[in-house]
């Protein structure tokens, strides 16, 4: 017959104590996150690393002689200041807590790019000589953009999923606006032509496709619940 108090002692629930303790020590340690801004920074890093490497294809000359007409130049430079206030913003909103009211920081940069664009409609008023594009050479931009907004965005997404962003649709859509603005940033030394209008339209349809593209499948893989949800329907049935 077995011993009553060896049963005992065998059946005896842990206490919260011993639980606590095994917990900790099947722990792994958790490296912090870096800021937000200092994130920014690294990302941005990177997309001047790609700026470096295009040096090489780039028309300094006409690149020069482009940021001498004040539209031009002011562009590149809401370009810029969009690329790193949207990115600004994607890594504030991917932080649990932090207001939503972060993802309205690109919108000054963003009005003064698509604004100072925009006059590339009055080309003909303002620079008279001004190279205009061919079909060709639209086709090559719009394939630029796309081509070098889409890997920014992967590295963008990779960066904010070891976040926990609640808002993985908006702060997906936020990176997709960094990396497109990005890529305007990077094809200005290689424009072979000045703006016009239609060279407004076709960055704003690959913005848009990027910045859709990102919020889409940007959002679906950022969002760390939609796997919980699916475990536990797999569980109900």
């Amino acid at each position: 017959m077995p011993d009553p108090a060896t049963h005992d002692r065998s059946t005896q629930v842990p206490s919260t104590h011993d639980l606590v303790e095994d917990l900790a020590q099947s722990l792994t340690p958790v490296r912090r996150l870096p800021s937000p801004g200092r994130r920014t920074l690294i990302w941005s890093g990177a997309v001047l690393t790609v700026g470096l490497l295009l040096v090489p294809m780039s028309d300094l000359s006409g690149l020069r002689a482009r940021l001498a007409v004040s539209d031009l130049h002011w562009a590149a430079v809401g370009a810029i200041l969009t690329a790193i206030a949207a990115a600004l913003a994607a890594f504030q909103s991917s932080v649990p807590g932090r207001s939503a009211a972060w993802s309205w920081l690109p919108l000054p940069p963003l009005v003064l790019w698509l604004g100072a664009s925009g006059l590339g409609c009055l080309r003909g008023w303002l620079a008279p000589a001004a190279n205009l594009a061919e079909p060709e050479e639209m086709r090559g931009c719009f394939v630029f953009l796309m081509g070098v907004s889409l890997p920014l965005s992967v590295l963008l997404v990779l960066m904010l999923r070891r976040a926990c962003p609640l808002r993985p649709n908006l702060t997906a859509a936020l990176g997709g606006l960094a990396a497109a603005a990005a890529a305007a940033a990077l094809l200005v030394p290689l424009h072979p032509h000045d703006a016009t209008a239609t060279d407004l339209l076709v960055h704003l349809v690959a913005v848009l496709v990027v910045v859709g593209l990102n919020g889409l499948f940007g959002g679906r893989l950022l969002d760390r619940t939609a796997g919980s949800r699916g475990r536990h329907r797999e569980a109900d049935l």
